[in-house]
């Protein structure tokens, strides 16, 4: 599948829609569509039900104990300023720049990629952010234009060692940037925060401003003591969230994977410092398992553990879980999930307001007295057994998914081409999306076979009937055949079919989506039919 057709089928189907596109669109921000919508929601309940309201502990590590506890939570966007300070984000959380001075475009810089080339007695390091298998393709055609060669000569082209960031690149005078013309155009990095700033309040001074969460994951920290203390929760438990994020992108791209805006699902489980290792495997296995159930299987799928230079300064270990999206080179993954032992580095911050000056230095103002102005919250958020009486800190496992990048990871999986009949038994291409059932927008879809003889108020009263149970569409324009077109690319598992038969012994037809299959189904036995088959 390339991915420009399925960018397509999102916007001609109702997917997802560039935001403001009347004005041009707005880089880095999606509107989701009448399908997208149904289906990110559905991502999201079944998140939601499977990690919280209907999970299963009966495999919880040895040593643990027997049954846990999840719970959510809903936070502001804006939270108090000293939020940020105190885990991090305000002096840490920040990517590199880099910005042409001949074309005024703006890069991060680790995501510059390029190849060392030679030609005419010049090397020259040839840059470019394609991240597509026309990757190599970009980089001979922007290196012809620069040496003045044509396609039949390329073979002038003396290409030295692999695909590499431009990170590794000391010298940038003889970089050509992605854009450019010239050499020597891109400007040293240079850090970029990436929280979007906003004023609080109506005197809108530099005291009063506040930022849009960069994520849902903090909130849940600084209400910590408050669950404990409004529910009858024990460690180990679980508090969970799903919302909206921001992060300021130098350069959001490939579709929605990286935006400026996006929903995440969280977890931050609390267990005891001796158990953390064994429950940080149990979130690991259990998370990359969700996925596989939901359809994301094979060679496209991986679980990969940080090597210990990839690890942040607090954790002890981290797993992402990967997607081979289609827009990225061959044999490239990007991140769905990360599940991360984060210790008692997030807590210990809120309570005391440290960090450790070796390993994450924090600029800290002082008073006229050379105390530190900015200070944890002073509020104990240590936990005591009530049981044994200790008294600690807990460590923290915490599974980070993105909603958004996990929606078009199933979209990308499911789009399909194969071989169909049509009506007259010829074979066409059908694109259909094979989407888990428990992920496709519309469940199911009526259709009254001509609209005569009764067929139409008998597939109306059916659809009002099964749409009480689950999402369900009616149509009844055009060939029938073009209606089963149209919901294989919406991805609705089942249509039922109102025809003549069904006048005389009150049967319908329901059609597979999947395998094509056609069987007759008395009418009052059609939801149950369907809700069996659903589930």
């Amino acid at each position: 599948m390339e991915m420009d057709q399925l960018v397509s089928l999102c916007k001609r189907r109702g997917f997802l829609f560039q935001s403001s596109e009347i004005y041009g669109g707005l880089n880095g921000f999606w509107d989701y569509g009448p399908l997208g919508v149904e289906l990110k929601r559905n991502v999201k309940e079944a998140w939601w039900k499977d990690m919280v309201t209907s999970h299963d502990d009966l495999d919880a590590p040895a040593g643990a104990p027997s049954s846990f506890e999840m719970t959510g939570l809903d936070c502001t966007i804006i939270m108090h300023p000293q939020v940020w300070k105190c885990s991090g984000h305000y002096d840490l959380f920040h990517d590199h720049m880099i910005d042409c001075r001949q074309t005024n475009k703006r890069y991060r810089y680790d995501q510059v990629r390029g190849r060392w080339v030679e030609a005419k007695g010049q090397r020259i390091f040839v840059a470019t952010m394609v991240e597509t298998q026309d990757e190599a393709e970009d980089l001979q055609r922007r290196a012809l234009k620069h040496f003045k060669l044509r396609a039949k000569d390329a073979e002038q082209l003396s290409w030295d060692g692999d695909v590499t960031s431009l990170t590794t690149v000391e010298d940038t005078s003889v970089v050509l940037g992605p854009d450019a013309t010239e050499l020597g155009s891109l400007t040293e990095p240079r850090e970029f925060n990436l929280m979007f700033k906003t004023i609080v309040g109506a005197m809108g001074t530099e005291e009063d401003a506040a930022f849009l969460r960069p994520e849902t994951a903090q909130g849940i920290f600084v209400n910590f003591k408050n669950v404990l203390d409004s529910t009858r929760v024990k460690i180990p438990f679980g508090i969970a969230q799903v919302g909206k994020s921001f992060r300021n992108e130098i350069t959001p791209r490939n579709f929605t994977f990286r935006s400026r805006e996006f929903e995440q699902m969280e977890i931050e489980f609390f267990c005891h410092p001796e158990q953390s290792p064994a429950w940080y495997k149990y979130w690991r296995d259990r998370r990359f398992q969700w996925y596989v159930d939901l359809g994301l299987a094979g060679e496209r799928l991986q679980l990969r553990d940080h090597d210990p230079d990839e690890l942040s300064h607090y954790s002890t270990g981290t797993a992402d879980i990967e997607y081979q999206f289609p827009f990225l080179p061959a044999g490239e993954f990007g991140e769905l999930e990360g599940v991360a032992h984060r210790g008692d580095f997030d807590l210990r911050s809120h309570m005391e307001g440290k960090l450790d000056p070796n390993t994450c230095p924090l600029t800290v103002e002082v008073d006229e007295h050379g105390q530190p102005r900015h200070r944890g919250s002073g509020r104990d958020l240590s936990y005591r057994d009530d049981e044994s009486g200790e008294k600690y800190v807990p460590h923290v496992i915490e599974p980070s998914a993105g909603a958004d990048r996990a929606t078009l990871a199933f979209l990308c999986e499911a789009y399909t081409e194969d071989q169909a009949p049509d009506e007259k038994g010829k074979l066409q291409t059908r694109t259909v999306m094979k989407l888990h059932p428990r992920l496709a927008p519309i469940k199911a879809a009526v259709f009254p076979l001509v609209k005569k003889d009764g067929m139409p108020e008998i597939a109306r009263d059916l659809y009002r009937a099964l749409k009480q149970h689950f999402p369900t569409f009616y149509d009844e324009k055009g060939a029938v055949g073009r209606r089963y077109r149209r919901q294989d690319e919406a991805g609705t598992p089942y249509c039922i079919t109102i025809d003549g038969d069904t006048l005389s012994d009150k049967t319908v037809t329901i059609r597979d989506r999947d395998t094509l299959e056609q069987w007759r189904v008395k009418l009052d036995d059609v939801e149950g039919e369907l809700s069996g088959r659903l589930k």
